[in-house]
């Protein structure tokens, strides 16, 4: 467990592993679906890597995201949060440098903190890997998890007392996690934030052009009141095309939203979890 209210702040999301029984295919669904190139990695993983996101595919359960990892500022702030944390293990990524560590959170998927020593792929359209969602069944032990770990809340939504769904952020943008209660935990989505409607545009021209079917959107989301869409991958896990996210400063408090569909979409019908 982490201890309280560690200084994390900023810290942006880097990079997440999605496993699949076949990673090399899925892999390169994902190279095609983004238009990045792939590659295989000493330990038997693939990388997919483009504008501003990368991704680790392995070998594992369908639809799983073990890790997920935060790229830290410089080494400075990598080490002073790190002696902040009780717990850490050190973690080994091809995609960071020396140095980097994980604490586990309550449904088992670690979390892992480090400094990115790769340069960007600069082609293929804007989207950079902005943030990681998950479903749980632990909801009310997530968030005390997270915001241990010094994550900053931003949104939550409510049915009557209980909480359906908490955001929360480790930089300006409105969350670089989130967690929806759900009957099984499991991983939700990944997003990619692009530039700005048009971009918005361009990406769902993309998947025209690859047949991939919008799955939910064009919409815009209460909380974050950003533009988006999401698609799904051959194992069902969604991915999401998002602009113009909210921004926060770091001191603003967390507002409520009621558990209802304009909720989780303004324009119109909505994904609700539970």
């Amino acid at each position: 467990m982490a201890a309280m209210n560690p200084d994390l702040w900023p810290a942006r999301l880097h990079h997440l592993r999605r496993d699949s029984p076949h990673p090399e295919r899925l892999a390169r669904f994902y190279g095609e679906l983004l238009g990045d190139p792939v590659a295989p990695l000493p330990d038997g993983s693939w990388r997919v890597a483009g504008r501003g996101r990368q991704m680790v595919v392995g070998k594992g359960e369908a639809g799983s995201v073990p890790y997920f990892a935060l790229a830290m500022q410089d080494a400075a702030h990598l080490e002073a949060y790190r002696k902040r944390l009780t717990k850490a293990e050190p973690f080994a990524s091809p995609l960071l440098g020396e140095g980097a560590f994980s604490v586990t959170d309550p449904d088992g998927r670690r979390v892992v903190f480090g400094l990115a020593n790769d340069a960007e792929n600069a082609g293929g359209l804007p989207g950079r890997l902005q943030h990681f969602v998950c479903a749980t069944e632990r909801l009310p032990d997530m968030l005390d998890f997270y915001r241990g770990l010094g994550m900053v809340e931003s949104d939550r939504v409510l049915e009557g007392d209980a909480m359906a769904a908490v955001f929360l952020r480790s930089d300006p943008e409105h969350h670089s996690f989130a967690a929806f209660r759900a009957p099984q935990s499991r991983a939700d989505h990944h997003c990619y934030e692009t530039n700005g409607w048009l971009d918005i545009r361009d990406w769902a021209d993309r998947m025209a052009s690859l047949r991939i079917a919008l799955w939910w959107g064009p919409g815009r989301h209460g909380p974050g009141n950003n533009l988006f869409f999401m698609v799904e991958d051959p194992e069902g896990h969604k991915v999401e095309f998002s602009a113009e996210l909210e921004l926060m400063p770091r001191a603003m408090p967390p507002r409520t939203w009621p558990h209802e569909q304009r909720t989780l979409n303004l324009w119109g019908s909505a994904w609700m979890r539970s």
